[in-house]
């Protein structure tokens, strides 16, 4: 199997440079190329001689979820920003979840804000796990995920994400543009998709 990088569907966004996103972008790809650079490596280096290049094998295998989970969690990120951003609906079970959680979908927002906030480069990460939510900060996308939870909402927070527009000390601004722009419809879709995924 080979993956092919994804086209988001993309409209201008607010504080946020189409100079900033093509360089998001492009690492997205660099992501998505090197998936694919990896299982032919192991692939060829099996065929030639499986038991002589035991070593680098294994190696390019612990590379691997580096590799795929930062194509995936990419895509979790840019799927949010198409189709420009809307609010989230009150009535929505991703809203009562959060009311019930947090005590408020501002509360919740503003959770997430604070821990985006937190020191040091990764991902502010919103998870569903049974009929509750977690929010949490994750340090390097393969290492440190809540094993089983689906994925509502992953804001990439690497510098990489900013840069061009930010300098870290102005991370809060770009985490307020970066939920000024969210289709929270997306996080709503996915809320949802978990909800109906665990009944049957």
């Amino acid at each position: 199997m080979t993956y092919t990088a994804k086209t988001f569907n993309l409209p201008s966004l607010t504080g946020l440079s189409e100079k900033q996103i093509k360089v998001h972008l492009g690492l997205y790809e660099g992501y998505v190329k090197h998936v694919n650079l990896i299982m032919e490596k192991i692939k060829t280096l099996k065929e030639a001689d499986a038991e002589g290049n035991a070593y680098l094998i294994t190696e390019l295998r612990r590379r691997f979820a580096f590799e795929f989970d930062g194509m995936r969690m990419h895509e979790y990120y840019f799927e949010q920003l198409e189709e420009g951003s809307s609010e989230m609906n009150t009535e929505s079970a991703l809203a009562k979840a959060a009311a019930e959680k947090y005590g408020s979908g501002e509360n919740f927002i503003a959770h997430i804000k604070e821990v985006a906030g937190s020191r040091g480069i990764g991902w502010a990460v919103v998870y569903k796990d049974a009929n509750t939510l977690h929010t949490v900060f994750v340090n390097d996308h393969e290492l440190g995920q809540l094993a089983g939870c689906p994925i509502i909402l992953a804001l990439d927070l690497w510098e990489h994400a900013f840069m061009v527009d930010y300098v870290p000390a102005e991370k809060k601004n770009y985490v307020d543009a970066f939920l000024a722009n969210l289709n929270w419809s997306v996080v709503e879709k996915r809320f949802e998709a978990t909800t109906q995924t665990s009944a049957t």
